[in-house]
């Protein structure tokens, strides 16, 4: 994973040894179990397990369980079943916030707003770029934090974007069964680390046959109050091709906060951040019947991310 993102852009200190073909290794003892400082089976500790376990209960974020001082991904529990796992979620309504993965339950991000704004601004600019094929057999679906099966995980993203396609073979579809994959897939990591969400994106949106293009942003936490200062963003694209390791390049990377890594201040105009997503990504795996709009929509459709920023500080002003 190193080529695609370097030490100073990591926002925290992540352990790089483990290939980015290899799935997260998880132990017993969690990122926030280290954090707090304390021996596993510390009082406290116990305390704070506890509490934080009343998310997977009863779906309340205790106060108590103080998870705004959480190192993410944390172990929520083990020993859990995907089909009770998605009950679950789907129960409380918990999606994009958890994964699932070997009988186990992990918290990869918390409902924080600077989080939400990202990924309805993102989600926003890609469905407005879209307006003039909506109501066609051509259209472009916003597909949400659809849960997904594969490889022995369940994930979902953030927001996910697709046209229709036709089913796949089982058990190779979304679902573990024949529904499709959507084309762009949408990760936001706020409190999640580079790390983890790059993982989650290699090996599992990226993975043959899955999704065709993936967007990742990663911003600094700030405590409250306060502004966030770091945004990064990169583009994954299948048609860049696999690196000798497997992985798929970054095809786009751009800093587009307030500042970067060494502290410079960043006074970025309209168009000079953008993605670029191409017809012929976005309508992956068509249904033969349609024809891709390129008389209708640009080609590529640009995804300005001074809009997305636009909103992170509008909004931020208020928490």
């Amino acid at each position: 994973m190193s080529m695609l993102y370097s030490d100073s852009d990591s926002y925290s200190s992540v352990n790089r040894s483990r290939s980015a073909s290899e799935s997260p290794v998880f132990t017993t003892t969690t990122q926030s179990d280290k954090a707090i400082g304390v021996d596993i089976c510390d009082k406290s500790t116990a305390e704070l397990k506890k509490y934080r376990k009343l998310w997977w209960d009863q779906g309340i974020l205790h106060p108590k369980a103080n998870w705004d001082n959480t190192e993410l991904p944390y172990i929520l529990i083990e020993g859990v079943s995907l089909e009770k796992y998605e009950q679950r979620g789907d129960f409380f309504n918990i999606h994009n916030f958890w994964e699932w993965s070997c009988d186990t339950v992990t918290v990869v991000e918390l409902p924080t707003k600077i989080h939400e704004v990202c990924v309805g601004s993102i989600s926003f600019e890609l469905m407005n770029a879209c307006r003039d094929i909506m109501r066609t057999n051509a259209q472009i679906y916003n597909l949400g934090a659809t849960r997904t099966r594969g490889n022995g995980s369940g994930k979902e993203s953030d927001a996910s974007f697709g046209p229709e396609k036709q089913e796949v073979t089982p058990p190779n579809g979304s679902d573990g069964n024949a529904e499709p994959w959507p084309n762009i897939v949408i990760e936001v990591a706020y409190l999640e680390t580079v790390q983890h969400v790059m993982d989650k994106v290699q090996t599992y949106w990226l993975h043959d046959d899955r999704v065709h293009d993936v967007i990742v942003v990663k911003i600094n936490p700030v405590s409250k109050g306060q502004l966030p200062s770091r945004m990064k963003a990169w583009h994954f694209c299948i048609s860049s091709g696999r690196l000798p390791n497997g992985t798929i390049p970054a095809k786009t990377m751009f800093e587009f906060g307030t500042r970067d890594e060494f502290g410079n201040v960043l006074n970025i105009q309209q168009g000079a951040c953008v993605i670029n997503i191409q017809l012929d990504c976005l309508y992956h795996d068509l249904l033969p019947n349609i024809q891709i709009p390129k008389n209708i929509l640009p080609d590529p459709i640009v995804l300005d991310f001074f809009f997305v920023r636009h909103a992170i500080l509008k909004i931020g002003k208020h928490i």
